[in-house]
């Protein structure tokens, strides 16, 4: 249940915690580096977030769970914030993305073929000859 611990609306970094599945620490940490605006804080000290802010954290982490990352996710959280956006320049920013996966992707399909080639020239029986240690330790 979110409390209201000292505003209109305003819930506490627990309770903003378990709204948008981020952690407690990770919501101070993205505050630390501006991703979020620093939250408000009641008289006792405790942080207190807006609605507004707890989506902001849930449109976080559904673009972490994307695997943008944190210069990426500010970029998006500006367009996202800045209504007069052309949807052109959010495209750009995922198409980046996926083309740097798809990097990636080729590169770990290229590291499964060589090792599964390796491992398909070694044995695996009782003689001390290996192909994937002999490559490993290379020229």
């Amino acid at each position: 249940m979110m409390t209201n611990p000292g505003g209109a609306g305003g819930v506490t970094i627990g309770d903003a915690a378990k709204a948008s599945g981020v952690n407690a620490k990770l919501i101070r940490y993205y505050e630390s580096i501006g991703l979020i605006p620093q939250a408000g804080r009641t008289a006792s000290g405790y942080r207190v977030y807006s609605p507004a802010e707890v989506n902001v954290l849930r449109f976080v982490k559904r673009a972490r769970s994307l695997g943008f990352g944190i210069e990426q996710i500010q970029t998006l959280v500006g367009l996202w914030r800045d209504r007069s956006r052309a949807s052109a320049e959010v495209k750009q920013v995922a198409q980046a993305h996926i083309d740097a996966l798809e990097a990636k992707i080729a590169e770990l399909a290229a590291m499964r073929d060589s090792l599964r080639e390796l491992a398909d020239a070694c044995h695996g029986d009782d003689r001390p000859d290996c192909p994937i240690l002999r490559d490993l330790a290379g020229p």
